[in-house]
């Protein structure tokens, strides 16, 4: 194998949804009239996409993701397993109160999506097997990183053998159990919402009509997001101590269970799918910047669930770091240097620290069980409603186009 086999411009660590999405944003770039040489290195194999089936995972994307996906050329692999979602209703349990959003009054055709996971990965796959530039390695571990003024030198296992791959700029986005992050030495901060969330699909009696519904009970928020054939993807929250009673319960009991928590709105519930369940809790890592190094996705920030921005907040990481690669190339500056590094942090960490501040507030505050702080959440519920500025306020937050947008998200391609 000769050096340039093993001699890369960028390494991304990570080859899930947040990885594979960046390489698909970062391929077009060049540097002297050359596409950039990208590798990516995942553990899991890559799987050949099987027949859809009802318990299929999903996930919210706001409308700066889609935006971004579009401008990307991604979108129409993926909105052939996708369901707009055109209204949301947000209420609290056993109170008055209630805010609604509707994508006609804020001049979209959707306020979002929710698309499955598997059409999202297969999307990814399909294009980054037409790119001559990219390479992946997998199945593959990072098991060593050393990093020098000049370079990024990335050690991987495959199998009983090991090698070491060089590059000017790596990039980890291999989750919340970061491997990358634990070998650049930096830590995470966490906070334990004592809650967990339970995962499935289900069909209620009554058409969803593309509307998603954030419920806040006791335990945490529940919500029913629009799925195809008149499915709905469930996020129900609930107290660590309840998880092993609920994911026991037959499906009758669970559902019956389920309609206590979130009312008839869509009639009886008729069938649930399979139930899965993952621990809350916000992980944040005390700094994603380091020599030649960044950290984005999950690896960089995991959130709770509430409000969906999690996954959504990964994609503005790869449109923004997209960008500062290509205007450091631009500039015949080295990519992985201090200059375009921070120029990524910086943008970032005000979007970052608004949507933790925003989901913390939101878990804060709805599981509070003081009198006053019911009151003035079912106040302010009636206020998002009825107030205009403060409802476009929500909604902007919501779809993810607050505050400063790339050019991926303003439908303007990097190359």
């Amino acid at each position: 194998m000769s050096n340039k086999d093993l001699d890369y411009d960028i390494i991304i660590v990570g080859g899930g949804l947040v990885g594979a999405g960046l390489a698909c944003a970062l391929a077009g770039l060049k540097s002297n009239g050359l596409k950039l040489r990208i590798a990516i290195i995942e553990a899991i194999p890559f799987r050949d996409a099987a027949q859809p089936s009802y318990d299929d995972r999903n996930i919210a994307l706001s409308q700066a993701s889609y935006r971004i996906f579009n401008t990307l050329g991604l979108w129409p692999d993926i909105i052939k397993a996708a369901t707009p979602i055109e209204s949301i209703y947000i209420s609290n349990r056993g109170h008055f109160g209630a805010a609604r959003l509707h994508a006609k009054d804020h001049n979209v055709n959707a306020l979002g999506f929710v698309a499955q996971t598997r059409a999202i990965g297969e999307a990814f796959k399909q294009r980054l097997q037409t790119l001559d530039n990219i390479t992946l390695i997998c199945p593959a571990t990072i098991i060593d990183l050393h990093i020098t003024d000049e370079r990024a030198n990335v050690t991987i296992e495959q199998g009983e053998n090991s090698k070491t791959l060089s590059c000017s700029l790596v990039i980890g986005a291999d989750g919340a159990k970061s491997k990358t992050r634990e070998l650049l030495g930096i830590t995470t901060h966490t906070y334990d919402h004592g809650q967990t969330a339970i995962v499935a699909n289900v069909t209620p009696e009554k058409p969803h009509n593309n509307a998603a519904y954030e419920r806040f009970t006791d335990s945490g928020p529940l919500a029913f997001l629009p799925m195809s054939k008149q499915r709905c993807a469930l996020v129900y929250t609930v107290w660590h101590n309840e998880v092993e009673e609920i994911l026991n319960l037959n499906d009758d009991d669970f559902l019956k269970r389920l309609s206590e928590r979130f009312g008839d709105r869509l009639g009886t519930l008729t069938k649930a799918g399979k139930r899965g369940s993952y621990p809350l809790a916000l992980n944040k890592a005390d700094k994603t910047l380091a020599k030649r190094a960044i950290l984005i996705g999950n690896a960089a920030h995991s959130l709770h669930p509430v409000a969906g921005q999690g996954f959504n907040l990964g994609v503005r990481d790869i449109a923004v770091l997209a960008e500062a690669v290509h205007d450091a190339l631009n500039e015949n500056l080295d990519i992985g240097n201090e200059k375009c590094l921070k120029a990524y942090q910086q943008w970032r960490q005000t979007d970052q620290q608004r949507i933790i501040s925003f989901t913390e507030g939101l878990v804060s505050v709805f599981s509070n069980p003081l009198s006053s702080v019911k009151l003035l959440r079912n106040i302010s519920l009636v206020g998002v409603d009825l107030l205009p500025p403060i409802k476009k306020m929500l909604a902007r937050q919501t779809m993810g186009i607050a505050g400063k947008q790339p050019r991926l998200a303003r439908g303007i391609p990097l190359n």
